[in-house]
């Protein structure tokens, strides 16, 4: 009997034509239609491609894991409850959002925001990598476990992780919590506290 691979033939033709495409407006062209997740493609609103900063040099990335409802509404990440928290965080940590390409780990909203399947990340892959290769930021946050084990490997834990950059493929990745877990810890949970610390000790370290 022949295992199924796991770096399936939808997650191969994904890595191939996001690695064909020369800059990010044809990344975001090729990426918009595409069906690779059939359960994902069949449910959203939009491909949630991602923003980057007007001259295509972020200073640094923010990579969540999914897009969520008003993400899948308006095509564009972060633009809910959990967008509006990160945006006083960042002000908060001395970051501008407009200095940061905004990305997630797999590009369609899940059905019910249910966590990606291992299968929906390795599909998507070949987008964020190719995202990272053309804006080349020095440093990402990795906003959630999801993305946390999608540049630190999936047996990360997150409270392990935390606090300090890991050198990734030349880039220092910081891993802390998502908005998400800050608003439904509540203003005095740690998870803000924790998100507001690892903010501005990524400001202090592009200082």
């Amino acid at each position: 009997m022949t295992r199924p691979p796991r770096f399936d033939a939808a997650a191969e033709e994904v890595a191939r034509v996001a690695a064909a495409a020369p800059d990010w407006e044809a990344l975001a062209a090729a990426a918009r239609p595409c069906v690779a997740c059939p359960e994902l493609a069949a449910t959203r609103q939009h491909v949630v491609v991602g923003d980057a900063p007007a001259g295509g040099h972020p200073r640094l990335a923010l990579v969540g894991e999914a897009p969520g409802a008003n993400e899948d509404e308006t095509g564009r990440p972060f633009v809910g409850k959990s967008g509006q928290l990160l945006d006083q965080l960042l002000a908060e940590a001395g970051l501008d959002r407009a200095e940061a390409a905004v990305l997630n780990v797999v590009k369609c909203r899940p059905p019910g925001n249910r966590t990606p399947r291992a299968s929906e990340v390795a599909r998507c892959s070949g987008w964020l990598r190719r995202q990272l290769e053309l804006l080349d930021p020095p440093v990402v946050v990795a906003l959630g476990l999801s993305s946390a084990k999608w540049f630190l490997g999936p047996r990360t834990v997150l409270a392990d992780v935390r606090g300090r950059a890991h050198v990734v493929d030349g880039r220092s990745v910081w891993a802390t919590y998502h908005p998400s877990a800050a608003i439904r810890f509540g203003p005095n949970g740690a998870p803000r506290a924790g998100l507001l610390a690892d903010l501005t000790a990524v400001a202090g370290s592009l200082a």
